[in-house]
């Protein structure tokens, strides 16, 4: 029996939708993807995002009815802070160019935006991602980054890197995007587990890039930018147990000279080796201080985790921030990344 097709809910439908396409040379797939779009959520205005495309990306999607807009500074996460800088609506569905994201699996995304979550997140990895990626290093560095992230943060997300998501307009206007490139999906996975914010994850089903179509992600430049960016954040947003781990070693060396020479002290009486002493009391010391430097930073994040939920509500409260007419719930502050669809 086939499976029902999923209707956009009377909230949803009452709302205004923001499809956001950030696009760098997709010719062979931007008109599909945007005739998709248009079909999958009439009501969205589709909004392309050329940055610097040397095809005839901009002009097939002005002529399939996208809103085409230029971005002059290259790479993805500039392109996103342009985008949630210059587009207002009620609900958002960001989505690759690349057509590898079926347009009707965004009706379940905006769905759930319009019961109040803040971040939807399109689950490749639980679904046809490794079957249909033909990219072995892109699957390891998949696992990888997630096994990571879900670790350190405590977290159940089953897929960091998607390009498929959706945010309600409080997420997208207090999101401070300072990604340049692809480690955006990362940098906003992790944000969003700092701050709390209320995230739903769903299954979506994915594709291959049709052929002709090419990636533009860089497996090795790419990838170390997403480690880079990883723990810059962790740094960022978890000081506490970084500078520890800095502390420890720092201090296991320390400790470990100074044995060695108050062993030989307590057989000879003597210190024969002043600058291994030296050395030692300053590890310890440099120890001391990145443990006390881990206390006053972890202070300082969590005074930020309090601001960033004073600013997100004080935001979807403001004139013109809320849609009470249509039942749209903002400024939600709780993590739901443990409940997931079933397909």
């Amino acid at each position: 029996m086939p499976e029902t097709k999923e209707q956009l809910s009377p909230k949803a439908a009452a709302s205004s939708i923001a499809v956001l396409i950030p696009c760098y040379n997709e010719e062979v797939t931007i008109g599909k993807v945007v005739r998709d779009f248009h079909a999958a959520l009439p009501g969205a205005t589709v909004y392309v995002y050329d940055n610097n495309s040397t095809d005839a990306t901009a002009e097939i999607a002005r002529r399939e009815g996208a809103v085409v807009r230029r971005e002059p500074r290259q790479g993805k996460g500039n392109v996103v802070r342009a985008m949630f800088n210059q587009v207002d609506a009620d609900i958002y569905v960001m989505v690759d160019g690349d057509d590898t994201y079926p347009a009707e699996e965004s009706v379940k995304l905006v769905n759930k935006i319009a019961e109040g979550y803040d971040m939807v997140i399109g689950d490749r990895l639980s679904s046809t991602y490794f079957e249909e990626n033909k990219r072995p290093f892109h699957n390891f560095g998949n696992k990888l980054v997630r096994s990571f992230i879900n670790r350190f943060f405590h977290a159940n997300v089953r897929d960091i890197m998607t390009g498929y998501r959706a945010f309600s307009y409080s997420y997208v206007k207090t999101y401070p995007c300072l990604s340049r490139g692809f480690e955006i999906e990362t940098e906003m996975t992790i944000f969003s587990l700092d701050k709390n914010v209320r995230i739903y994850e769903t299954p979506i089903q994915y594709r291959d890039r049709p052929e002709g179509s090419e990636s533009k992600l860089n497996t090795v430049g790419d990838g170390v930018k997403v480690l880079n960016t990883i723990f810059s954040m962790i740094r960022q947003y978890k000081p506490m147990p970084y500078f520890n781990a800095l502390a420890a070693v720092f201090g296991a060396f320390g400790i470990g000279f100074l044995i060695s020479v108050l062993v030989e002290f307590s057989q000879t009486h003597m210190v024969a080796r002043f600058p291994t002493l030296i050395v030692s009391v300053l590890l310890i010391l440099i120890a001391l201080l990145l443990f006390v430097a881990g206390i006053i930073l972890d202070a300082h994040a969590r005074k930020d985790r309090k601001d960033y939920l004073l600013w997100q509500n004080l935001f979807a409260q403001a004139p013109g921030a809320a849609s009470a007419e249509n039942g749209v719930v903002r400024g939600a502050n709780a993590r739901d990344v443990n409940t997931r669809d079933k397909r």
